[in-house]
């Protein structure tokens, strides 16, 4: 793939969507001679409101590494093709909150699927102790390069093994050859396998006891509860009603950048 200069990151999470809109609603109102003041003043404070949170929560919260800053920086500064684009990075507080769930969670061995350029994958690795590994399931070979680039730079490097191909086809071989079993895992890969992916998870010895689940983009852009909908929109959507209804699991769904779901595996 080629460097290029980076583009301009579009909105892809409801606050964002939600910013831009008002900011437009905002100008056409204003410009009209008839819009009431109050009526303009009542939009710019909304418009504000919303475009003011994620600055505020980034401000709020603890700074990234260098090593994942540059890598920010690097995957920005990609020209995208094939469906990947830059709007694809967990970004700095979801990945400060990735690496609190596993210290928290005294987790040793993560399991992420689908890991794009790498960024959740080393927040993670950060949070691990010297032993700790991350296996990182990641189907485009151009995204790993970048990944495997960025995690030998990083001097931590050695606690991260990417699994390259079809994330399913990786986790049944994984189980099938008996990997020891993973104390946090973080699914972020194509959304209509998200159900395959759990299912799995759910029946196979990949997980230990006490395991964490976390799920990503499961707002989807609003999707589904707005009348707007993709492919995507209509997986996650499905993915969300199955979950909420599933007994094997209890789940918490946190209104983080995208959405991220949190899934704790019931005893059976």
């Amino acid at each position: 793939m080629a460097e290029v200069l980076a583009a301009v990151p579009r909105p892809v999470t409801p606050t964002t969507i939600l910013a831009q809109q008002l900011a437009d609603l905002y100008d056409d109102v204003r410009a009209q001679p008839s819009a009431a003041a109050a009526t303009v003043e009542k939009l710019r404070r909304a418009r504000d409101l919303a475009a003011g949170l994620d600055p505020y929560l980034e401000a709020g919260t603890t700074g990234e590494s260098p090593a994942l800053a540059d890598l920010a920086r690097r995957t920005r500064a990609h020209l995208w093709r094939d469906g990947l684009e830059q709007e694809m990075l967990s970004g700095h507080v979801e990945g400060q909150l990735l690496k609190f769930l596993v210290r928290m969670s005294s987790a040793v061995r993560v399991l992420e699927i689908g890991m794009f350029t790498g960024y959740s994958a080393l927040a993670m690795a950060e949070a691990l102790p010297a032993h700790g590994v991350v296996v990182a399931c990641e189907i485009d070979s151009g995204a790993a390069g970048i990944a495997r680039a960025a995690f030998d730079s990083s001097g931590i490097g050695d606690r991260i093994r990417i699994e390259q191909g079809p994330a399913l086809e990786t986790l049944r071989r994984l189980a099938d050859t008996g990997e020891p079993a993973f104390d946090f895992v973080f699914v972020d890969a194509d959304k209509s396998g998200y159900q395959g992916y759990l299912d799995l998870l759910l029946d196979s010895a990949l997980l230990a006891p006490g395991a964490v689940i976390a799920v990503d983009n499961t707002l989807m852009q609003g999707q589904p509860w707005t009348a707007r909908s993709t492919a995507n929109g209509r997986a996650i959507e499905a993915f969300n009603r199955d979950l909420a209804d599933d007994p094997r699991t209890e789940q918490v769904l946190i209104p983080v950048r995208d959405g991220l779901t949190l899934i704790r595996p019931l005893p059976r």
